[in-house]
């Protein structure tokens, strides 16, 4: 398919200033703040609160939300943000969280985790298991049913989700229901087909990953380890269904591909859509992109149906 206009019209408004091309991550944070400005929309009334939790290293923070007009014990999506472990925030994903929650029908517990280079890898992972048991935890005070759980994020954030199902897998749970990986990170030494044909002209480069990567864990002779590249984890039998979505245009785009492909061959329930014409980052431009709310429909469909 060709690159879809309201994608190319994003692609020409940023050649002045590419998105992730900043060298420093203060810089680089405000400008994917500011972004949010333009891609964040309304997508019905979702109660919200902020709360926070005793990390490993401090108070993490949590926005949760819900389903509007309800004091249900609801399922709930433990909600990673993407931006390379470097940028974005509770703030930056506010407008998709709202939307999955308002339209699964399920509580989102977004995690505000640690961001590198200041906190390089695995402070992030670290925060990101954490939070997942501390919800499972004390889910009756949170109002939250620990036996339908769900991890879930978009780009790093889809590493982060990805990368917390291996490790309560392998640890003393909490067990998951479902994992929805957008547009994934799973294999940081992958060189791949997407890797080279998207490497340029489509808002995230090649470069801009490799940096993002660096700055998250600078020795490049481990990011092999499955805790950053969920791909070569020793096997993946007993991982939750799995929601893959992947752009077209999209640097990452086979290897969210070839982890669907990895975990349906060891037995896990998979469904994998690849959007037409996309590019990284969409499912967070709703307010520019429409397919962007079209991909998180698809997302909380998947949700509903692995968490009823």
């Amino acid at each position: 398919m060709p690159l879809d206009p309201q994608c190319a019209a994003l692609i020409d408004a940023a050649r002045a200033s590419p998105p992730f091309s900043a060298e420093d991550p203060t810089a680089m944070r405000a400008a994917y703040a500011a972004s949010t400005a333009g891609y964040a929309y309304d997508p019905g009334p979702v109660a919200t609160e902020n709360t926070a939790f005793d990390g490993p290293a401090g108070r993490v923070r949590v926005r949760l939300y819900r389903p509007a007009g309800s004091d249900a014990v609801f399922p709930v999506l433990v909600f990673y943000h993407g931006g390379g472990w470097v940028v974005g925030d509770l703030e930056t994903h506010d407008h998709v969280c709202r939307h999955l929650a308002s339209r699964a029908g399920v509580a989102v517990a977004a995690i505000d985790y640690r961001l590198a280079p200041e906190h390089p890898f695995p402070a992030a992972l670290e925060d990101s298991i954490a939070a997942a048991r501390w919800i499972a935890r004390d889910a009756a005070s949170l109002r939250i049913d620990p036996g339908r759980m769900a991890v879930g994020g978009d780009s790093a954030g889809g590493q982060l989700a990805a990368a917390v199902a291996l490790g309560l897998r392998d640890t003393s749970g909490p067990s998951l229901a479902f994992q929805l990986l957008i547009y994934p990170v799973c294999d940081l030494i992958a060189d791949n087909e997407s890797l080279r044909t998207n490497a340029t002209g489509y808002l995230l480069t090649r470069a801009a990953y490799q940096k993002l990567c660096r700055w998250y864990l600078a020795d490049e002779s481990q990011w092999g380890d499955p805790q950053l590249s969920p791909r070569h984890a020793a096997h993946h039998r007993g991982l939750p269904a799995t929601l893959v979505q992947t752009a077209e245009f999209d640097p990452l785009r086979d290897e969210g591909h070839d982890y669907a492909a990895t975990l349906r061959a060891a037995g896990v329930a998979v469904e994998e859509k690849c959007y037409a014409g996309m590019v990284h980052g969409f499912a967070r431009m709703g307010g520019k992109v429409d397919l962007g709310k079209v991909a998180l429909d698809d997302a909380a469909r998947a949700l509903r149906a692995a968490l009823k």
